[in-house]
């Protein structure tokens, strides 16, 4: 296995270093959208998941108008390009910036702001018919319409109007679960900004800190950075570590506390999950045994992984949920599992003993996911939490985190 680690270069474009060529990413996510859709039974595919929009038109919109429903885009079998319709004035910019796509693709669109206009107005009717329209023109109206996830009343209005609709959810994350070589690179280069960011956390992880000063001072530092979108930011401590409650508050940490933390942001649209934990201070003998069965259940993972393998066959490495408190799977999930990561935090491979086992997934060259690991300590508070993002290659996993991790870290020890 080769131990030379993936390149995380600069952000900016250079003459003199290959870099991230952003012409290639649109074109290998647009051609295995255009696969995914003549591999299927459908005429289109219309996407109103946001990630599938950038993902195919190479466009985006976050914060507020990212989530609302009103961007939408239809692919259509034989189409060099999708139309996309957009919100406002981005589809003048678009029209200005995004030239990869004819001008004549972007379309003002509005569909009423999840409900927020009433469906009685008539937006999602016109918006139908104009689709209806393109699909009998491309040849394809009499075949299925494939929906990654949509309003109900929208979904209706196309019954209404003749059109058989069938999911395309499942056709995009099959497109989307081979990385190239351009989305491995971003991914590195957003793990390597939350490498730093570990650093001033390790650096400010004191008494008398608040866990939302550290939420803050992250978030911060990420946009300094060059993040595009902080999703998240997870700080616990003390008694807060065990049950897990994935989330922050204003609590004081003090000393001789386990704390632990998730930092998920993107850049360039690709995102990060990436936990890590640490003592303050000190550490007690209960605090670093749960922490070394974290880290054995994770290098058990990672040791299971390669192309090839069968995600059940990864499950099995994973502690059953009863190995550390729980009942049951499912009240167990989430803590000792591994999910897809690219445009959207959780896209395939899931794996873990509630769903692998079921249907598992062969691991192929060009995954990434991140692996999770949870153990809550012996003294019924305290708990460590590990993650780490790992690429599937030809010579077998690559780790792209790289804020240590092997043993407990103590921050600012006495």
């Amino acid at each position: 296995m080769s131990s030379r680690p993936l390149p995380a270069p600069g952000h900016m474009g250079v003459d003199y270093e290959e870099r991230v060529d952003f012409d290639r990413l649109r074109r290998y996510r647009l051609g295995r959208a255009q696969q995914a859709l003549e591999a299927s039974e459908c005429g289109a595919f219309l996407l109103f998941d946001f990630y599938n929009i950038r993902y195919t038109t190479q466009t985006w919109i976050g914060g507020a108008l990212g989530d609302k429903m009103i961007r939408y885009a239809l692919l259509t079998r034989g189409a060099k390009e999708p139309l996309l319709w957009d919100f406002g004035s981005a589809v003048k910019h678009h029209k200005l910036y995004s030239r990869w796509t004819p001008t004549d693709n972007y379309r003002a669109g509005f569909l009423g702001f999840r409900g927020a206009v009433a469906p009685t107005v008539g937006l999602m009717a016109d918006a139908v018919a104009e689709i209806k329209s393109l699909l009998v023109e491309a040849g394809v109206a009499d075949m299925p319409v494939g929906i990654d996830i949509v309003e109900p009343p929208f979904l209706f209005e196309m019954e209404r109007q003749g059109l058989r609709v069938v999911d395309a959810q499942q056709h995009m994350l099959d497109a989307r679960v081979i990385k190239n070589p351009d989305e491995i690179m971003l991914l590195t280069q957003a793990v390597a900004m939350v490498d730093g960011v570990y650093q001033d956390i390790y650096e400010m992880l004191k008494p008398g800190v608040r866990e939302n000063q550290i939420v803050a001072h992250a978030n911060q530092r990420l946009y300094d950075l060059g993040s595009d979108q902080v999703e998240a930011v997870n700080a616990i401590s003390g008694e807060r570590c065990n049950p897990h409650p994935h989330n922050f508050t204003d609590r004081i940490i003090r000393p001789g506390e386990q704390a632990f933390f998730d930092i998920i942001h993107s850049y360039n649209g690709y995102r990060t999950c990436y936990y890590r934990t640490f003592a303050v201070g000190s550490a007690t003998p209960a605090q670093r045994d749960a922490y070394q069965r974290a880290r054995e259940w994770m290098d058990r993972g990672i040791d299971g992984i390669k192309a090839g393998v069968g995600t059940d066959e990864v499950a099995a490495l994973l502690p059953k949920a009863e190995e550390f408190g729980f009942e049951s799977e499912m009240e167990a999930f989430g803590l000792q599992f591994a999910h897809g990561l690219g445009l959207g935090l959780h896209e395939r491979p899931i794996i873990s003993r509630l769903n692998s086992m079921k249907e598992p997934i062969e691991l192929q060259v060009g995954m990434v996911f991140a692996l999770e690991t949870y153990c809550p300590a012996s003294d019924g508070f305290s708990a460590a939490r590990i993650e780490e993002e790992i690429v599937v290659t030809e010579d077998g996993p690559k780790v792209l985190t790289l804020f240590p991790a092997q043993e407990l870290v103590v921050a600012n020890p006495y």
